[in-house]
């Protein structure tokens, strides 16, 4: 079949660049929804068909050379398909880099160069192609290393493709498809303009409108979130990508990690006043002084040199967190510890095994044999031009501009190193679980003590850490999605390549626009009411740089600091794997304990903040209903449908959203004025103080 056609390109780049714009413009939203490659897998089918039916199929000679290309080489082909998916796959991943644009800008009220920007987007995003041909026979030819989320296109192409027979009184999956795209897309111009209040519900609220213990409970915003659910698929999967696409196994995982963080740890360590706790919110990502108000970042930080200011620090306040955020940071150190035990104990025969086969070229199934057999492999040295050059330019890029980026050339050597380490071990998880422990909190520590005082360098050594691995195991699933659909590698290969740098470019872009056109966006104190630009993300970004960037972990989590004890999280997750490894070995019949996964119980809920307890409870039952129940009880009918659901939900909140901001909110036409319109879930006290002495805003003083 012919892959690299003019309908590939031009679809290709196209829909990268539009998702690109989509996903930026929605990251800054109270519920940053994700839109994956599916839904423009599904768009370009039809707009394909069409190119191919239209266009001439005259070969077209180009000047001055003896090669010659066709705008119609024939039918629309699934190769085409999967090259347009794969160039939309690069399009939906977001740009990390971008957040650091946002703090800078947005937060810290500063000037960034432009080319520096530009350049910082572009090498984050291509570092890490360098070392991903590393791992392909680990990662993409092992029979072993499934990765679930590639099932959902897998799925979607053969509905699309393959001549399928609408049943007797019902319909094909592409009808499936349309039907609720279109319901979907009727349906949330409710919770997005008309109704915004049942995007999170909090019946708790609704009852106790005057105690704060109840709000702190029952709001699925602010605090625990009992009672509390939404009636939004931009809530269900905002922050947790769709529930329908994550295998059930992992979601109980997730949950039980929820459950025993929220409801157990939580309460425990707030109402028995852990690290004065009752000083601040329950739950919250800002920071605070001694007396439970906001910090003030002037105090600490010298506005002419950008870099922190110990005397005033000294005699100002150290920094103070909310309980949440505390546990939050502490399970993150043990998520990365457990990753590592995890893979060693469950995992580490298997990649021993599978690098001597590596070696004497005997591992893979059928899909590599095949691979093997009729396409020729990317040479090594295509990825190792990649690395030389991207390096270059990233060490050009904090050495230059002034040093505008603080970030001295070793730390990149040093972030590059971090993330070569990691990329085999979280590759594992995210190939059978679908999920992906980050390197975003060990970055932040490790340059946080080795280079303190400087918050624009420990943003840009955790991107380059921690983003370049997941830039890695993106190459690497796209690359086993090739590898299912029998794509050659080196179109594959170079698809990615020009598809990052579209998308890096498309989400720069974006954002600097968003920053420099929307007024006040991600001050959610000054936006008008009902406005969707909080930049939940960006805010728990800009904080951060706070906390391990400007005041450093060694007055954090140091000798220094107020939360030294969080550092035997790292122990606590290095043993976690062990009781559930001798469980396995002792009872191998017991197939349910195979299912255990520490890494993800440990980490369920860090990504808490920004996502909120109503989102996770939200997406949890979703996922436990679909994967569980239906599954179970209506097994046919979940193979044909449940990925074609995801995507159908999805596209069809995508398309409304961007109908309502550009035809109706970019005018600042709002809808009707009543307590509906607000974007909360109606529990204002939740976020109030409860020591005694400690009044908190103008709402919690006039309850207390």
């Amino acid at each position: 079949m012919p892959v690299l056609t003019f309908r590939t390109w031009i679809l290709g780049i196209t829909s990268c660049a539009l998702l690109a714009f989509l996903n930026q413009f929605f990251s800054y939203r109270q519920n940053p929804i994700g839109i994956t490659s599916v839904s423009v897998q599904i768009a370009v089918l039809p707009i394909g068909k069409l190119m191919a039916a239209t266009l001439p199929s005259r070969p077209i000679q180009i000047p001055m050379t003896k090669w010659s290309f066709s705008l119609n080489p024939g039918p629309f082909n699934l190769k085409e398909h999967v090259l347009i998916t794969i160039f939309a796959n690069c399009g939906s991943g977001g740009v990390y880099a971008v957040n650091i644009l946002t703090a800078v800008i947005a937060f810290y009220k500063r000037r960034m160069n432009l080319a520096a920007a530009l350049l910082l987007t572009q090498t984050t995003q291509l570092l890490g192609y360098g070392w991903a041909g590393l791992f392909r026979k680990f990662l993409v030819d092992s029979p072993y290393m499934w990765w679930p989320s590639n099932l959902v296109q897998v799925s979607l192409f053969r509905a699309l493709h393959e001549d399928e027979r609408r049943p007797k009184g019902g319909v094909t999956r592409l009808q499936f498809f349309l039907i609720v795209l279109t319901t979907s897309f009727c349906y949330y111009i409710v919770p997005n303009y008309f109704f915004q209040s049942i995007t999170a519900i909090s019946f708790v609220c609704l009852i106790w409108k005057k105690s704060i213990t109840a709000q702190q409970i029952g709001s699925g915003l602010q605090g625990l979130g009992v009672g509390s659910f939404a009636l939004d698929w931009s809530t269900i999967a905002g922050f947790l990508g769709s529930p329908l696409a994550t295998p059930g196994f992992a979601i109980a995982n997730i949950m039980i990690g929820f459950g025993i963080m929220l409801y157990i740890v939580i309460p425990i360590a707030y109402w028995t006043n852990t690290y004065d706790a009752k000083k601040f919110p329950i739950f919250s990502s800002h920071v605070f002084d001694q007396y439970g108000q906001p910090y003030d970042l002037n105090q600490v930080l010298d506005s002419a040199t950008f870099k922190f200011n110990e005397t005033g620090y000294n005699n100002y306040s150290k920094i103070n967190l909310s309980i949440f955020f505390v546990y939050t940071y502490g399970l993150s150190f043990a998520t990365l510890a457990a990753t590592l035990s995890h893979v060693a104990l469950f995992h580490g025969r298997t990649i021993w095994r599978q690098t001597k086969a590596a070696f004497r070229d005997q591992i893979g199934d059928i899909h590599t044999r095949l691979m093997k057999k009729n396409y020729e492999a990317v040479p090594q040295w295509w990825f190792h031009l990649i690395f030389v050059v991207v390096f270059a330019l990233s060490v050009l890029t904090c050495e230059g501009f002034g040093k505008q980026m603080q970030l001295p050339f070793w730390g990149v050597i040093l972030a590059c190193a971090l993330a070569l380490v990691f990329t085999l071990p979280i590759g594992i998880i995210t190939a059978t679980t679908n999920q992906t422990p980050g390197l975003n909190v060990i970055t932040e520590l490790i340059i946080g003590y080795l280079y303190p005082g400087r918050p624009l360098a420990n943003m840009a050594f955790k991107t380059y850490g921690y983003i370049s691995m997941i830039q890695a195991l993106t190459f690497l699933s796209d690359f086993k999605l090739g590898h299912y659909m029998k794509i050659p590698p080196k179109s594959m290969f170079l698809v990615q390549l020009v598809g990052t740098v579209v998308a890096s470019s498309s989400y720069f872009g974006t954002a600097w626009w968003l920053l420099t056109s929307v007024k006040n966006i991600c001050h959610q104190d000054l936006l008008p009411v009902g406005s969707p630009w909080t930049c939940p993300g960006d805010d728990v970004f800009y904080n951060a740089s706070i906390i391990w960037g400007v005041v450093g972990p060694l007055r954090m989590f140091g000798s220094r600091g107020l939360y030294s004890k969080m550092n035997y999280f790292f122990l606590i997750g290095l043993l976690s794997p062990l009781p559930g490894w001798v469980l396995v070995k002792k009872f191998p019949e017991v197939k349910w304990l195979r299912l255990i996964n520490m890494p993800i119980i440990l980490g369920a809920s860090v990504m808490m903040p920004p996502a909120r307890a109503v989102n996770y409870i939200s997406w949890g039952a979703v996922g436990l209903f679909f994967n569980f129940v239906v599954y179970k009880r209506f097994k046919g009918w979940w193979a044909r449908h449940n990925y074609v659901l995801s995507a159908g939900l999805d596209a069809g909140v995508a398309f409304m959203a961007i109908l309502t901001f550009f035809a109706l909110q970019n005018y600042s036409v709002s809808g009707i004025t009543w307590w509906g319109e607000n974007l909360d879930d109606h529990c204002p006290l939740a976020h109030c103080p409860t020591a005694p002495g400690i009044m908190g805003d103008t709402i919690c003083q006039s309850i207390k």
